[in-house]
């Protein structure tokens, strides 16, 4: 049975590079990285939606019920079609984003270890714990290289949902993880390959992936 791999904490904690990192030391083909911001609510589509005002950093943002059908499939065995997320227009886009099963499937994101029936589906759970000031910065330069939005419209949104959202719900959801990876780098850009082997090194001496790793070895 395909092993569920939840990799959370807070938004530019480096969950991501985390992620990649796993997919990178283990085999060819045996897993693949599903993203929670695939799962966002079609908000375009709510009645009087203002993107300045939604609050993207609250759990009911996301449609946790088709994630949570759709990883019980991929821990069955079976493919998927995950949704695709536009940041620019806050919709789906038209058709979705094939993924196939695979021996391990990792999931990345700032409310996976928030829904009951998503947490119960892990078989590893794992919270990357980066200082506030490191994930604000990361933050801010991601959304203006890559999102196209001011440093204004950034800090807004960071005092108005993020800090509040990450305090309310995605801090205290580090009850539900397995263990606790800190990021003491203080890196604002995680270019050091060294420290991402090093972030990625418990997750890897897991039992249920040692044998992987050594295989790829």
């Amino acid at each position: 049975m395909p092993i569920l791999i939840a990799i959370t904490g807070g938004s530019g904690s480096g969950k991501s590079t985390l992620a990649e990192a796993l997919v990178s030391a283990l085999p060819d083909g045996a897993a693949v990285l599903l993203r929670e911001d695939s799962y966002y609510r079609d908000a375009a589509s709510l009645p009087d939606f203002d993107p300045a005002t939604f609050d993207f950093d609250d759990v009911t943002a996301r449609d946790h019920a088709l994630m949570s059908r759709d990883l019980a499939e991929l821990k069955a065995g079976r493919d998927i079609v995950a949704p695709r997320y536009s940041f620019i227009h806050h919709g789906r886009e038209p058709g979705g984003e094939p993924v196939q099963a695979a021996p391990v499937v990792i999931v990345e994101g700032t409310h996976v270890l928030c829904t009951p029936a998503l947490v119960a589906l892990f078989d590893i759970r794992v919270f990357v714990d980066t200082p506030a000031d490191i994930r604000f910065i990361r933050r801010l330069l991601r959304d203006q290289t890559e999102r196209g939005r001011t440093a204004d419209s950034v800090i807004t949104q960071y005092l108005a949902t993020v800090r509040p959202g990450h305090e309310r719900l995605t801090e205290p959801s580090r009850v539900n993880a397995d263990f606790i990876i800190a990021d003491a780098t203080a890196a604002v850009r995680l270019e050091d390959p060294q420290a991402v082997i090093r972030l990625a090194a418990p997750v890897l001496a897991h039992p249920f992936l040692v044998s992987m790793v050594s295989d790829q070895g």
